[in-house]
């Protein structure tokens, strides 16, 4: 994987921050987006040359089509192509279905699927062009799991994953790979509340996963040891399903 370039978008915190860290550590330049949070987005790239690895940062919207084109033509121009985008950029905002405000369920479509659309097309074409390239999606238990409140995140991860499936069926004699890694609960400030009871009766192992947990299945999809897996879902999730 040395000398490629690898596109994580929300890649300053959490799962995306520790995607970031393992591709850079397997080699490659890391460009890790961020939407609003520059601190954090600098701190991994700290991180990222703490373990001897090199990136950069980009500051841009997923869900703004015009804003993320802007950006990733003139990342293009940098780099001339991306060998490995990780769509990892998500969105929350839960409610009941019957509560649910039309706002609460665009904000949540429009980072996960029209995000996707926003980044992936630039970025795919290039990849076709040059006949090779991998593409991991971020999507979650909760595309197969439903949970009350997440109507809007269910339907969106549910979305994303159809739409690799799909892709990868498109693109895969053209030298390209798109997969999906799905996480169950992971440590992150949300899990840390939660009862050990509770998580006990709902994880088989007993356990919420580690955001390095997932980076490492990432990392093993954009790898060349994973040549012939494409339009698969991975479930990373201790059991749960």
């Amino acid at each position: 994987m040395s000398k490629q370039i690898a596109l994580v978008t929300g890649g300053s915190r959490g799962i995306g921050r520790a995607i970031c860290l393992e591709l850079a550590k397997s080699g490659s330049f890391v460009v890790v987006n961020f939407r609003s949070n520059k601190k954090a987005a600098e701190e991994t790239l700290e991180i990222i040359h703490q373990a001897g690895g090199t990136g950069e940062t980009i500051c841009f919207d997923v869900a703004n089509q015009e804003e993320t084109g802007h950006n990733i033509e003139a990342l293009l121009m940098r780099h001339d192509a991306i060998d490995i985008l990780v769509n990892n950029a998500g969105e929350t905002a839960d409610s009941l279905f019957a509560l649910m405000s039309l706002e609460e369920w665009m904000k949540v479509l429009n980072t996960s699927l029209q995000g996707f659309y926003n980044v992936t097309k630039p970025i795919l074409m290039k990849m076709l062009n040059r006949k090779r390239g991998c593409i991991v999606t971020v999507s979650s238990v909760s595309a197969r799991l439903g949970q009350r409140g997440q109507t809007n995140y269910s339907a969106a991860k549910a979305g994303l994953e159809g739409a690799c499936r799909s892709l990868a069926s498109e693109v895969a004699r053209l030298g390209v790979r798109v997969n999906v890694v799905a996480p169950g609960l992971i440590e992150t400030e949300m899990s840390q509340n939660l009862p050990k009871e509770i998580i006990k009766q709902i994880i088989p192992m007993g356990r919420v996963g580690l955001p390095e947990e997932i980076a490492r299945v990432v990392r093993f999809l954009c790898s060349d040891e994973a040549s012939y897996i494409t339009g698969q879902v991975i479930s990373v999730n201790g059991g749960m399903i």
